[in-house]
Parts: C-alpha cells; sequence; structure tokens
C-alpha cells in the first residue's frame, strides 16, 4: 500500500514538474504547456471552455529534432507591460499588458528548444528560440506546430493558391475566396493548404482568429480538426529560394498568434499582429496618410497617358485629396522624359505622386512595367533617388512571388530603401502583412484580398462585394491594412458610366466601406464624371472622409452576414455597417460614442438612394438602424 501512495505520489510530481500553465491577466485566458512521452504539447482554454484541445509544438531542423524525445529545463515566467504608438494602424496607442511563459527542452543533442508563450486578455503569440553550444546557423525543415479544434468548430479560411497559377502566373497572391461556416477538415480547392489569417467558430462557445508575422501559412486540416504550420511551396518565387527557412543561432521564429473571445469583438479589436515584434529601423521622415485618385481602376491601361493622368490629378484637386496613384505602364506610355513636368504639374494643383512598379518580373510573365528596377540594389537606389529629386511621395509595387524567406527579403530591402529616400510603400500582388505597420514605418498598406479590380473584370464579384465586405473586417483587414481600392460611385464599372459590370450596392454600401476598410492610404475608385453624375451628398462625405484612425470598436455583425464597426479619428467618429443578405436588417445599438450628441446619419431611401439627415442622439445611446439589402448606413458626429 505504501509503495502505492509513493507511486503516486512521483506521479504527481512527475506531472506538476512537466505540465505549466499561463494565463491572460484578467485570468479567463489559459494555456497548458505539457511534455508528453518527451513531445510537447498546448491546449487553450477561456472561460473554462476548451478552445484548442492538445496540439503539437516543435521544430524539425537541419542540426536535430526538437519536437519529440525532448527532456524539460525548467521554465520562467515575467510580466510583460508595454505602450507603443502607431500612427498607420487601426489604432494609433495600445497598451499591451501579457504574462510569459517560457518552457525549456533539451533535445537528443544537447541543443536547447525554448517554447515561448505571451498571454494577453485575448491574445496568445507564441514563438520558439533555439539554442546551441555547436551550432551557430540552422535550416528549420519543418515546424510541427499545430491547432487542434473541438469538433464542431467551423471554417473561415481562404485557399492557397497554386505557385504560377493565375493571370500570367501571377499566383499565389492572397485573392482566393473564402468559404464560409464550412465543417473542420474540409478539403480546401487546391488541397494546399489555408493562407493566414484564418478564422475558426468554436460552436456556442466563441471564436478563434489564427496568423503569425513570418513566411507560413496552415495545412490542410484532419477530420478531427488538427490544422499545422505549413512552409511555402517550392514552386513559388518561380522556384526560385529554398521553401525552408535559415536561421542564424541562437534564433527566435516569428509569432504565431492566436485571438480567442466569447464575441467577435477581441476578433475585430485585436492587436496582435503587431504587439510582439519590433521596429526594424528609424522613419528618416513623417510619412504622410492621406485619399488618393487613380485612372487605372475604371479607364484601364490606355489611360496610363499624359492628358488622362492630368485629368485624375484635378480630380484629386477638387476633392481636397492629398495624392494620384499614377499605375502601370508609365515608363512606356508617359515615358520618363516626360514625368518631371507631369509630377510639377500635380505639386502645382497640391497633390503629390505615388508611382507603379513590377516588383521583379522574373517570378511571372506579367508584362506591364516599370521592369527590373527594384529587384536589385544598385538598380533600386538608383531609381529612388530619381523619384526623391523629382518629389515623389511613393511607390505601389505589384506581382510578388509567394511567401519564400528570399521573397520577404524583397520586401524587406524594398521597405528599407525606400525609407532612406523618403519613400512610402504600398504592396499589390502581395503577401499578409504580417506586423509590418509596426516593423517598417513608411510602410502603408498591402493588397493580399480579392480587392476592387476582380470586380471590373468579372460581375461574379460585382455580385459578392457585399458578402466580402463582411467578411474583410473580421478575417482580413483586423491583421494588417488593406488596400483595397474601393468606393466605386459608377454604377458601371467602365471609363464612361454605360457599360462593363454592373454594381450591386448603393451609394450609401460605398461611403460605408471608406470606413469598413482600414488602409492609411486609401486609392478611392472615384471617376471625373462623379463630381458631376453622384449625390452631392457622396461627394461632400469623400472629400472629408479620413483614412487614419486612433481607436477601433466592434459594434455587431456575423461573417459574411452584415456588420457594424466604429472609428474614431481624433475626436470624431464614424460608425459603419453594410448588409450583404437579402432581407433588411433591423438593429437596436448601444452607441455609447454618440450618447447625447447630434450626429449625421447618411442612409439609404426605399430606393437605394443616398440620404443625408442629421439624429439627436438619446443621453442613453441607444440608436435603431435599417439596413437595406446591399445597403449600408454611416453615423458621424458633428
Amino acid at each position: 500500500m505504501k509503495k502505492i501512495v509513493l507511486l503516486s505520489a512521483l506521479l504527481a510530481i512527475s506531472s506538476a514538474l512537466t505540465a505549466q500553465e499561463v494565463q491572460g491577466p484578467d485570468g479567463a485566458l489559459k494555456v497548458n504547456v505539457e511534455l508528453k512521452d518527451g513531445n510537447p504539447i498546448y491546449s487553450v482554454h477561456y472561460n473554462n471552455k476548451i478552445f484548442l484541445e492538445p496540439s503539437p509544438l516543435g521544430l524539425k531542423t537541419s542540426i536535430g529534432d526538437f519536437s519529440a524525445r525532448l527532456k524539460q529545463l525548467g521554465h520562467q515566467v515575467r510580466t510583460i507591460d508595454e505602450t507603443y504608438t502607431m500612427p498607420h494602424a487601426k489604432v494609433s496607442r495600445v497598451h499591451y499588458q501579457a504574462n510569459e511563459l517560457v518552457c525549456n527542452y533539451l533535445n537528443e543533442k544537447g541543443d536547447t528548444l525554448q517554447v515561448i508563450f505571451r498571454v494577453s486578455n485575448n491574445d496568445i503569440a507564441q514563438a520558439y528560440r533555439i539554442s546551441s553550444p555547436k551550432h551557430t546557423h540552422c535550416i528549420i525543415e519543418k515546424e510541427t506546430t499545430g491547432f487542434d479544434f473541438p469538433s464542431y468548430t467551423t471554417t473561415f479560411i481562404t485557399p492557397q493558391a497554386p505557385a504560377g497559377d493565375g493571370w500570367m502566373g501571377t499566383k499565389p497572391s492572397y485573392e482566393e475566396e473564402y468559404t464560409l461556416d464550412e465543417a473542420i477538415g474540409t478539403p480546401s480547392r487546391y488541397k494546399l493548404g489555408y493562407t493566414f489569417p484564418a478564422l475558426f467558430h468554436v460552436g456556442n462557445d466563441g471564436w478563434v482568429l489564427v496568423s503569425e508575422t513570418g513566411v507560413t501559412k496552415l495545412s490542410e486540416g484532419t477530420q478531427d480538426g488538427l490544422y499545422t504550420i505549413a512552409f511555402p511551396e517550392k514552386a513559388e518565387n518561380g522556384g526560385v529560394g529554398d521553401a525552408t527557412i535559415a536561421a542564424s543561432i541562437p534564433s527566435l521564429t516569428s509569432w504565431k498568434t492566436i485571438t480567442v473571445g466569447e464575441t467577435l469583438k477581441p476578433i475585430v479589436e485585436t492587436t496582435s499582429a503587431y504587439d510582439n515584434v519590433r521596429p526594424f529601423y528609424e522613419p528618416t521622415q513623417v510619412y504622410q496618410p492621406g485619399r488618393s485618385t487613380w485612372s487605372w481602376i475604371l479607364w484601364q491601361d490606355a489611360s496610363c497617358n499624359y492628358k488622362d493622368q492630368q485629368t485624375f490629378i484635378d480630380l484629386a484637386a477638387a476633392m481636397g485629396y492629398e495624392y494620384i496613384l499614377i499605375d502601370a505602364l508609365w515608363d512606356k506610355q508617359i515615358g520618363y522624359e516626360n514625368m518631371p513636368s507631369l509630377i510639377a504639374y500635380a505639386q502645382s494643383k497640391g497633390v503629390d505622386v505615388l508611382l507603379w512598379y513590377n516588383s521583379n518580373g522574373s517570378c511571372n510573365d506579367a508584362p506591364q512595367g516599370p521592369k527590373h528596377r527594384l529587384d536589385s540594389a544598385p538598380a533600386r537606389q538608383k531609381e529612388m533617388a530619381w523619384m526623391k529629386a523629382l518629389g515623389v511621395k511613393g511607390i505601389k509595387v505589384d506581382f510578388f512571388g509567394g511567401d519564400k524567406q528570399a521573397t520577404m527579403k524583397l520586401y524587406e530591402d524594398i521597405l528599407t530603401d525606400a525609407n532612406q529616400y523618403g519613400i512610402a510603400v504600398v504592396f499589390h500582388g502581395c503577401t499578409l502583412p504580417r506586423g509590418w505597420e509596426r516593423m517598417y514605418p513608411n510602410y502603408v498598406g498591402s493588397e493580399a484580398v480579392l480587392a476592387s479590380e476582380n470586380m471590373v473584370f468579372n460581375q461574379h464579384f460585382c455580385d459578392k462585394e457585399a458578402f466580402n465586405a463582411c467578411l474583410h473586417p473580421f478575417i482580413r483587414n483586423t491583421v494588417g491594412s488593406m488596400e483595397f481600392g474601393g468606393c466605386f460611385l459608377n454604377k458601371r464599372l467602365n471609363r464612361n458610366n454605360d457599360g462593363g459590370t454592373t454594381r450591386r450596392t448603393t451609394d450609401i454600401f460605398q461611403l460605408a466601406t471608406t470606413v469598413l476598410f482600414q488602409n492609411p492610404v486609401q486609392n478611392f475608385a472615384l471617376a471625373p464624371n462623379n463630381l458631376k453624375d453622384v449625390s452631392p451628398v457622396c461627394v461632400d462625405y469623400m472629400k472629408t472622409v479620413p483614412t487614419t484612425w486612433d481607436e477601433t470598436r466592434f459594434i455587431d455583425g456575423y461573417p459574411g452576414k452584415y456588420v457594424v464597426l466604429a472609428r474614431r479619428h481624433g475626436d470624431t467618429w464614424y460608425l459603419a455597417a453594410v448588409n450583404a443578405g437579402k432581407e433588411i436588417v433591423k438593429l437596436k445599438l448601444d452607441l455609447d460614442m454618440f450618447a447625447g450628441k447630434t450626429v449625421s446619419l447618411y442612409k439609404d431611401d426605399k430606393k437605394g438612394e443616398p440620404q443625408l439627415v442629421t439624429l439627436k442622439v438619446k443621453e442613453s445611446g441607444k440608436v435603431q438602424l435599417e439596413i437595406l439589402p446591399q445597403g449600408g448606413v454611416v453615423l458621424v458626429n458633428n
């Protein structure tokens, strides 16, 4: 009997040594980490409900296996309390509080793996650190980190596209369509896994958003709900570069982020992408956000000529916009020799210039130029010196080849060099931004979404516009700036507003997307004819809407159905709502930011035409709203 009692006591001590728990500051979110038969695993609970079942951890590398047959060396805990600012994100000031757990393990070759968890009230950040007395570098060949969801979970995720697929071989570019409440384990469209971020609905318990700050994606899910980290496909970047990750030692990996909530509020408001990254360099100047016109979205390639660009410069000046984006083919259809006078014309109107570039041209067959101006340091620096001399303020760089480490280095090189010349950077046809708003002070946005151009190309995407708009605030745009290029006020998406695809949504819906879609430089899809053929209600609104926000709040909604979101710029609150359904959405909302105030209410009349009325909000802040199908609402405090 004594032997049995002693054995039980030893087992209890052993379990205590190998299992640790770390909680968020308010105690609701908990992560349990343990070593089971030499394999590190973790699980996640929120308010005592399981959100991630025991899931694998670890790395497999060229110097050894850090995922199995490990021995525990102990652990450390500490508290993190930091405040930081970001002028170009969805919030301007973040107070990050978290508890950190570091578990130390020894592998069979005598090298050390640290498993790091940082847990705040609704966010988890997880990374690894490898150290070795014998090695100075390694290749991370596989990451075994997994996310094992309960069987009743459904997914809102988008598939990884095959490398070299799509127009002129330009994919992957994070432009695939999302699933809606699909069962876990359902095979993805291309059987290549999924891109980040990924949203999971854990039955009646709540929601989980998974993303990361490095070069990885999600694997195909198993029938019992396990998704694991997967590396880029070998064919990405035109086959150039390794699909594994080279790392110096000691090495800290990128952060996986897991946001957990019983409602969608923590998902929409998360700052997890930024909390654990750091600025790579100081800005050489203050980079100004702003609004921009661009001819290409409606007038297409032929419009990239001197005269048409002057027309859109005049439109930007009439709207009071800060920028014009001169898009692809300017090098041939306008010519380098004519750019100084065109840029001077814009500056004479109080409008600054953004220029389009092809990233490198080596990973696809996209013919648009300028090409081969940014893919090597000598060419890049020569081009940027030319831009700086003319006063060009920013670049839009298109057509990247995937997520390999070599491709990510090109992003970093472009950003780093551009900062030296005072040039802001927007990426297009590109990967997900991964905390870049904080890492690179001259970074101002990425496409990485099924954006506005697809509505011009195909009626299907016009028909699905409202559905997609009700996804992005919950998934793609919640983790990073999203350069959508939207707000069409043409009914027909062509040059003369008389042909091409047909917009299904109302004008007020379009106004609402200026708030729903966050990006510090907004290339709005306006056209010169809108000054005359659109209600002054819409034009006047578009003259004043900001592009940067000090605060973001989720109000109500469900992915793919409807969304109500509020953002604050200085002392002014904007509330935007859109409806993707076939029936009117009637809502009773508590809007404390408008309590007792008089607000401007932009809404659709019964025929879907724009109206502007004044609304006096009760001291209680309670407001009733009706949103038409394919329609929208915007409230602005006066």
